[in-house]
């Protein structure tokens, strides 16, 4: 058996080794010059040829549909699965699978934790950052596995027990042709499940709720802000989760549903009430998720490098009262227009590309222009009022500006201490 793999990065090299593991000629091919591994590499243009005596392509999220490698192996006949795909098919354990636009490794982290938390080995893979064929050769006893669009797009027999399409809005579009390729991707994670699945979806997000008719698992809605008729969510003070009721942990409507849906994944896995409770009563959110940096002079910063698009955005500015929201960076082909809808955004600070699209959405009095972060934060420090959020919630990629949405995070965190860290911030 001879295997190609495509992509030369986390998930690509685990996949590498998975196939020679198992006994196969494996090659590499990647566009960028591969460091030195112990496989056959193949770099630059891509070329038809690497196909000649390919028996099965394992390919990364790194490599879009519709060009490249891609449509050279589906003209060519030649099987064609993703890496979760590949590494799913010989790992022999239950396991819940977590998609959607936002929120996927919030869902995913805390599904497992709640695992853990009973006693149950379990861990958290895929797009989260441990690639799925890493696990294979020693797998835990249940797995929670982030599932993007592109890792779902090429599957085949991927059988989650229990699944979640948390929401969905236009992203990705520079990946698949169109929103309907793309929800098309996401709607793949309950194609194999049957009755006795667990398929959890938002109630309040019409993009998920129209995604999941016709799944043929049990369907559970979940809420972050009220009590779905036969679902979970929050009501009376408490939240309600797979029959269970438990103190409102109080966050915002955003986490509260990550919650719900985590809690419900877990407890279809075997996860104990007291478990579910205890993670969502020590949850935090991770880095570069709406995380506070500190409050000066009745002014709170706050950095959300994550949003890195719209729907996230528009989630993150919708968690507070008044924003002087800071902006932008590389566009996806996505609508940003409903950033600049929101009632709670004053101002907006525009950075990277997309400033000049997001110019053209914004009355001129509710925007200013800045060179790049430490601009964006002096423009912020001057016009933020008391009660306001000074909130980094670009709603764009990083990559015109940054190597990724977490340094992104950290030159914005490192600004705004090294230029109000004086002062009595809290």
């Amino acid at each position: 058996m001879r295997t190609l793999v495509l992509g030369a990065a986390v998930s690509g090299l685990a996949a590498a080794r998975l196939a020679r593991a198992n006994g196969d000629d494996v090659a590499i091919y990647d566009r960028r010059p591969i460091a030195e591994v112990d496989f056959e590499v193949h770099s630059g243009e891509w070329d038809p040829a690497m196909l000649n005596e390919v028996d099965r392509v394992v390919t990364s999220p790194g490599f879009p549909e519709h060009v490249g490698p891609i449509p050279s192996v589906l003209a060519a006949g030649v099987p064609l699965v993703s890496e979760m795909e590949y590494a799913a098919t010989q790992i022999d354990v239950p396991y819940a699978a977590v998609t959607g636009t936002n929120g996927k490794t919030t869902v995913t982290s805390v599904t497992a934790d709640m695992l853990v938390r009973s006693g149950i080995d379990a861990k958290a893979a895929g797009n989260i950052g441990m690639a799925l064929s890493d696990l294979v050769a020693e797998p835990p006893e249940a797995l929670v596995i982030e599932a993007s669009s592109f890792q779902l797009r090429f599957i085949d027999s991927f059988h989650p027990q229990a699944a979640t399409i948390l929401n969905i809005a236009p992203d990705h579009l520079d990946w698949h042709r169109n929103l309907d390729e793309y929800v098309a991707a996401k709607q793949r994670i309950f194609e194999n499940q049957n009755e006795d699945d667990l398929l959890v979806f938002d109630a309040d997000d019409p993009g998920a709720t129209g995604a999941v008719q016709g799944a043929p698992s049990r369907l559970v809605p979940a809420s972050g802000s009220s009590l779905p008729p036969g679902g979970s969510g929050r009501g009376s003070g408490s939240l309600q989760i797979a029959g269970h009721t438990y103190p409102d942990p109080g966050l915002d409507p955003a986490y509260t549903l990550d919650m719900v849906v985590a809690g419900e994944l877990a407890a279809h896995l075997g996860a104990t009430p007291d478990a579910i409770g205890n993670t969502m009563d020590s949850f935090a959110p991770g880095r570069h998720r709406r995380t506070p940096i500190g409050e000066w002079d009745g002014v709170s910063w706050v950095n959300d490098s994550k949003a890195t698009n719209p729907h996230a955005a528009v989630a993150s500015v919708r968690a507070y009262d008044s924003v002087v929201l800071i902006g932008g960076g590389r566009n996806k082909g996505l609508d940003l227009a409903p950033i600049t809808a929101q009632p709670a955004v004053r101002m907006i600070i525009g950075i990277g590309e997309a400033a000049i699209e997001l110019a053209a959405l914004t009355d001129p009095d509710r925007f200013r222009h800045a060179a790049d972060m430490e601009a964006a934060v002096a423009i912020a420090d001057a016009i933020a009022q008391p009660g306001d959020t000074v909130l980094l919630a670009p709603g764009c990629a990083s990559f015109d500006m940054f190597e990724s949405y977490g340094e992104r995070g950290e030159v914005f965190t490192r600004l705004v201490l090294e230029r109000k860290g004086g002062s009595d911030g809290h």
